[in-house]
């Protein structure tokens, strides 16, 4: 499922009346993009995020015939459902194995371990309660599955995090403004938004909220200097351990 708001992922889609700011803004900021999003958020990531995709999908080890929600997607947005759903029906071997449903990340309509796997990209600022979202995540998948997650994050070397601010602050507007309006506003939004969160949300407070949520043996591994963080661990069974890597 997709964490960040992407096309087969997602956060959650607003389907009620009510709307908070932060919900509101992030459907007025992916309504434009679900045509390129692929391929420019390669390239605001230097060509990282593809790569740190596949981390994250290798971290779950899914078995041939095991339903992982993320392939089941959900989004809130409906311009970026329907933009997979263009995909879809552009591979008709992939249409036959995904499924896209519109649904809200803290109440989705899944039943208990109605899941084997988990995935979720770009979620967490996204959502007003992180933790309880995490606990909506954990709700579907059955004891012993594998949940994981692809977040923004900031490197941890003063140097390297300095020269992600001026990435952030300078070049992330301006490589987003080649391709249109809405990707320059989608590069000032992030150039706040990840310090914001990171800020706010340290990976130790994010690893409480993953075993709050009944997640055992989190594994951390930043990426790309820490520019990005994959995570993943296993639907409580009995026991706990907590592993950092380095890439």
């Amino acid at each position: 499922m997709k964490a960040r708001l992407d096309h087969t992922n997602g956060a959650s889609a607003l389907t009620s009346a009510v709307a908070t700011a932060r919900k509101r803004e992030a459907l007025e900021l992916f309504a434009p993009l679900p045509r390129y999003y692929d391929r420019v958020a390669a390239v605001l990531s230097f060509g990282q995020d593809p790569r740190w995709r596949r981390a994250m999908v290798g971290a779950v080890g899914a078995k041939p015939g095991e339903r992982v929600l993320d392939v089941v997607g959900l989004d809130q947005s409906p311009q970026m459902l329907a933009g997979a759903r263009l995909r879809l029906e552009q591979d008709r071997g992939l249409e036959e194995h995904v499924t896209l449903v519109s649904g809200e990340a803290e109440r989705m309509p899944f039943a208990h371990g109605e899941f084997d796997h988990l995935t979720f990209t770009y979620l967490l600022c996204y959502v007003d309660d992180p933790p309880s979202a995490m606990r909506e995540l954990a709700r579907v998948v059955r004891p012993g599955g594998r949940v994981a997650s692809l977040e923004f994050a900031m490197p941890g070397a003063s140097l390297w995090r300095a020269l992600w601010r001026a990435y952030a602050r300078v070049g992330l507007p301006a490589l987003g403004r080649l391709v249109s309006r809405e990707w320059a506003e989608m590069g000032r939004f992030l150039a706040w938004s990840i310090p914001d969160f990171c800020e706010r949300h340290p990976i130790g407070q994010i690893i409480e909220m993953w075993r709050g949520a009944g997640i055992g043996d989190v594994e951390v591994k930043p990426m790309s200097l820490g520019a990005g963080l994959v995570m993943w661990g296993t639907k409580y069974d009995g026991s706990w351990r907590f592993h950092r890597e380095s890439s």
